[in-house]
């Protein structure tokens, strides 16, 4: 029965009359429902209703939990910040420590190597006086043995100018001279 009822419906509708008739009936309930006047109060409910759950909604949910989570950020950085500046103080305390350590260290390291200095000057000036005695000892010797080499070159050169003078005399002459001449030669 539904299978006729369906098909007698495309039947009515064919004729001219009754698809003005149908068309009528659609276009009054077509249309905007904002516009139509007789439908404002349900609108106006609806809208009351619906936008006092969501003021509801946001005053005691929404809100809140934005104001916590941005409380909490706040803190967070808050927290944040003071740990920060606490592990720079402590920074800061260590690098002071670590160049008082350093000034400490070098200040004995310079002791050290001072007195080092000290002793090894010692030491040299101990070897440059010893090498300075032996030095002096040798020289001393040395000229010793000049002195006497002189002396002894000194002794000679009287015999040497007394035989040369004689060798002289000789060749010039022809005569050997004699021992006053000789002596005379020597003390002029």
């Amino acid at each position: 029965m539904a299978v006729t009822a369906h098909a007698a419906a495309p039947e009515a509708a064919a004729t001219p009359a009754a698809a003005e008739a149908q068309t009528g009936a659609e276009h009054k309930t077509e249309g905007l429902p904002q516009f139509d006047t007789t439908q404002w109060a349900g609108q106006a409910v609806w809208f009351l209703i619906i936008f006092g759950t969501v003021l509801l909604l946001m005053r005691f949910v929404f809100v809140p939990r934005i104001g916590g989570a941005i409380a909490a950020r706040e803190g967070k950085i808050e927290g944040d910040i003071a740990e920060a500046r606490r592990l720079k103080d402590e920074a800061d305390a260590q690098a002071a420590e670590a160049a008082a350590d350093t000034a400490r260290a070098r200040a004995a390291a310079q002791k050290l190597a001072a007195e080092a200095r000290a002793r090894a000057q010692g030491a040299i000036a101990e070897r440059v006086a010893a090498e300075d005695a032996r030095i002096a000892q040798t020289v001393a010797a040395a000229e010793a043995r000049i002195d006497a080499a002189r002396d002894a070159a000194m002794g000679s050169v009287a015999g040497i100018a007394r035989d040369t003078a004689q060798a002289i005399v000789a060749k010039l002459t022809g005569k050997a001279a004699t021992a006053a001449e000789l002596t005379a030669v020597a003390k002029g």
